[in-house]
């Protein structure tokens, strides 16, 4: 790590941004979220909490600080004192997708793009173990690493003004999955009968950051069943701890 890094400095009042460097990798990954443990570990008698990006922590606290630039000390001390090299205990995610047509609206656009057959896509979509990197841009939306660079595609030039709960989508380098209907700009080839946030759980996303995710395809009647199943509190989430 370059000699400069990280860069710690205050957002506002309540709020301190950790900077690390522009990398967007796995061992960096495990990095930051070694370090929000600790962060959050450190700060057990006060409210926090820390949110992480591809390489970065904002810590908001629920307080406004009184001295910021002691805390952003506090901050540089403790970073510079742990022990952030460790591996993270991650569990791997089986998530079912559904890639028939009536889900998967831009597969057409996407064979013709990259020369591919719809089978293709579906294949090279569902191979890799991709990593969760961190969750935005809505509660529970997951940001995927690890697309095979034969399906890297550009978002849409006009977004949709809805994209349906459960879609999966394609963005640049990556895939993700919404969680909930709303207007969204991503390739979307699929859709997950699974909920991905339920703000009355604990964890309200069950899958985190650091976290691996491995898609296979169902067809539209598998899809229908475990939908059902989901809504009679029947359907379990296969998972199982990952090793690397």
């Amino acid at each position: 790590m370059m000699q400069d890094y990280p860069h710690i400095k205050p957002m506002g009042d309540r709020a301190i941004l950790i900077d690390f460097e522009p990398e967007i990798n796995e061992k960096s990954l495990e990095k930051l979220l070694n370090l929000k443990r600790i962060i959050e570990n450190d700060s057990v008698e006060v409210e926090i909490e820390v949110i992480n990006t591809y390489h970065s922590l904002l810590i908001i606290y629920d307080f406004t600080i009184e001295n910021i630039y002691n805390k952003v000390l506090a901050l540089k001390q403790l970073v510079s004192s742990a022990n952030i090299e460790k591996n993270i205990n991650s569990k791997i995610y089986h998530i079912p997708v559904c890639y028939e047509e009536e889900f998967g609206l831009d597969l057409e656009l996407i064979a013709s793009e990259k020369n591919l057959t719809i089978s293709k896509i579906i294949q090279l979509h569902t191979a890799p173990v991709y990593t969760v990197y961190f969750i935005g841009f809505l509660p529970g939306f997951l940001y995927l690493g690890g697309l095979d660079n034969k399906l890297q595609i550009s978002r849409k030039s006009s977004p949709r003004m809805k994209v349906e709960k459960g879609a999966v989508g394609i963005g640049e380098n990556q895939t993700g999955i919404y969680p909930k209907s709303s207007p969204g700009g991503w390739q979307i080839i699929g859709n997950s009968p699974i909920s991905f946030f339920d703000k009355n759980a604990n964890p309200p996303c069950v899958i985190l950051p650091g976290d691996k995710v491995k898609f296979y395809s169902i067809s539209k009647s598998q899809y229908v069943q475990i939908s059902d199943e989901i809504k009679r509190g029947l359907f379990q989430l296969k998972f199982e701890k990952y090793h690397g």
